[in-house]
């Protein structure tokens, strides 16, 4: 799978923990910035991340800021994108496999880097149940992005 990893300056520090995790797990990492600890602003990484997975060129994607909640809201305003904070290894397999999500958003200032790898290591693990309730809600939190 592909994976496009991308962060701001408060997730730079650990940036190198995921991109190492992915691969160990066997999987390709498209390296999408930022690329030090100079102050960036958390939307337009988060634009990034939905900009690869929306044109095919990731599946999923993993998002870093201070919290997890800025860049998760930001990637939450993209249609056909699906990120949740989780700092816990439930949260990051059940969101993938019950509600389809596509982004781990992770708080750096949060969490430390033994947690992280456990976390990125449940979600991308984790593949989508196509479980008859699953689809059905998932069909509806999408009628919702459609308006309808």
């Amino acid at each position: 799978m592909r994976i496009a990893v991308a962060c701001d300056h408060a997730g730079f520090p650990v940036k190198q923990t995921v991109i190492e995790e992915v691969g160990r797990l066997g999987h390709e990492v498209i390296d999408l910035g930022t690329d030090s600890t100079a102050s960036v602003d958390y939307p337009d990484y988060a634009r990034k991340i939905g900009q690869a997975i929306l044109s095919g060129h990731a599946e999923r994607g993993i998002l870093l800021c201070g919290s997890g909640v800025g860049a998760c809201i930001a990637a939450n305003k993209m249609k056909g994108i699906y990120a949740s904070v989780c700092h816990d290894t439930y949260s990051a397999h059940q969101g993938v496999e019950h509600d389809d999500m596509n982004v781990l958003c992770l708080g750096a200032r949060i969490i430390g880097p033994e947690l992280i790898k456990e976390i990125v290591a449940s979600f991308v693990g984790a593949q989508f149940s196509h479980a008859e309730r699953h689809v059905r809600r998932t069909t509806k939190v999408r009628e919702i992005e459609q308006g309808q």
